[in-house]
């Protein structure tokens, strides 16, 4: 097969596009042909070695999280999947042709719903709804989420706002307008501080930027409520005892794939896909991610 193969670490040249061996299913695994894997900020840090400490690249090895695709063949022991099912997932090494997945974390494409759309949404929808449900937040209740115009953001939007909480979404000034079609009740610039003055005591915020801006909301919460982080806690957490911190680390659960991928397929959810590359484009993919940007950039085998 031909994939992404990265030889050492470094900046977008290292990624190569050559032949690889085909990776063979075991027990209880999936063979699935990929329609499209998806650039994740994670990808750039695992190529750069920032990961290296905790998910190291085996050289020479290959990279990549989010897949959609068609099931090829199963392993023995799985009895969940057969050939031509279209499916997607967090898995590994996705930027490839073929890739073989655990059936465990494998999950049916919703009727209805584009393949190769789909390959945009496992680690982002997944993350923002467990990020909001770390918060604990319930109907009645007001949450805020920074960096609400990202894909993990809006994704965390549309969980409060399944939970029937009032969502504030957190975002830069200039990104309000184009901000409106998360689905938050209330809009506010994190990067005015008259703005964040006004706040009223928040019962969760939920994080998707980190540093000062983390600071500066932190203190918006009120006691006893949650600050829920995928960046991690901020700096001046221990200022405020009474509010929890929580850092949130993203794993897989089929259910919660599933219930959001079928959001976005009614339209209940907007994931934007700014660009799509063909698999081989995979450095230009990943030194657009770095530029930074709204958007889901696709890698289309």
């Amino acid at each position: 097969m031909k994939a992404i193969v990265v030889h050492e670490y470094g900046g977008p040249e290292v990624l190569k596009w050559e032949d690889y061996p085909d990776p063979v299913p075991g027990r209880g695994e999936v063979l699935v042909r990929v329609a499209a894997a998806s650039v994740n900020p994670i990808d750039d840090k695992r190529r750069a070695g920032l990961t290296k400490d905790f998910y190291p690249i085996q050289f020479p090895g290959l990279i990549g999280i989010d897949m959609s695709g068609t099931v090829v063949k199963v392993g023995s022991g799985v009895e969940t999947f057969t050939a031509g099912n279209r499916v997607f997932a967090m898995a590994d090494n996705t930027y490839a042709e073929l890739c073989v997945v655990r059936a465990e974390v494998l999950a049916d494409v919703p009727e209805g719903l584009d393949l190769l759309q789909a390959a945009a949404l496992p680690l982002v929808t997944t993350t923002g709804n467990q990020l909001m449900s770390a918060t604990g937040v319930t109907a009645g209740q007001t949450a805020l989420v920074i960096g609400a115009a990202g894909s993990v953001g809006r994704s965390a939007v549309f969980t409060a706002k399944s939970r029937g909480a009032t969502v504030i979404a957190g975002v830069l000034k200039r990104q309000i307008d184009d901000a409106k079609t998360v689905g938050a009740d209330q809009y506010v610039g994190t990067d005015d501080d008259t703005a964040i003055a006004n706040l009223p005591l928040l019962d969760a915020v939920a994080d998707t930027v980190g540093g000062r801006t983390a600071e500066k909301l932190v203190a918006k919460v009120k006691p006893g409520g949650v600050f829920a982080s995928v960046i991690g806690t901020p700096q001046n957490a221990a200022d405020y005892p009474s509010v929890k911190a929580v850092f949130v680390f993203s794993k897989f659960d089929r259910e919660t794939l599933e219930f959001m991928a079928e959001a976005v397929r009614d339209g209940k959810l907007v994931i934007p896909i700014s660009l799509k590359l063909p698999l081989r484009e995979a450095a230009k993919a990943q030194a657009t991610v770095e530029k930074g940007g709204v958007g889901k950039i696709l890698l289309v085998v």
